[in-house]
């Protein structure tokens, strides 16, 4: 999940500050859950910790949220973003497989989350299903 968001423009820049605010105005409400005055760099140091559960659970909430034009809008702006650096995919195009990609990390990161709570008896009775089935 890091490698997505250091594909974005850095807070604090001032290419970042601009794309930050773009961000904010497309994605209304839900873009709050990922901008970096509300998120910050706690989320990134524990991802750096080996925790991603915290900015998962916020890239799902800030996509969830989002409506399908905000969701356009925003891969706009991300994929003018993409297509200022050397990713070699341009457009909204680039936008929209930023988001995929992020949906699909975040879903992996919150799915393989719930396994800290699974016991070995949890998952013994898991495999006796399917073999039974």
């Amino acid at each position: 999940m890091i490698d997505l968001f250091a594909a974005l423009p850095l807070p604090g820049t001032p290419e970042g500050k601009g794309f930050w605010e773009r961000i904010r105005d497309a994605g209304g409400s839900a873009a709050w859950n990922i901008h970096p005055a509300n998120m910050g760099g706690p989320f990134f140091d524990r991802i750096h910790d080996g925790n991603e559960g915290g900015i998962a659970s916020r890239v799902l909430s800030f996509l969830e949220e989002l409506t399908p034009s905000q969701r356009t809008d925003v891969a706009e702006i991300i994929g003018s973003a993409l297509d200022n650096g050397t990713i070699g995919v341009s457009g909204r195009y680039g936008g929209e497989l930023w988001l995929r990609d992020a949906e699909m990390s975040a879903w992996r990161v919150a799915l393989a989350g719930r396994r800290e709570f699974e016991t070995s008896e949890d998952r013994e009775r898991f495999f006796e299903a399917w073999r039974r089935a």
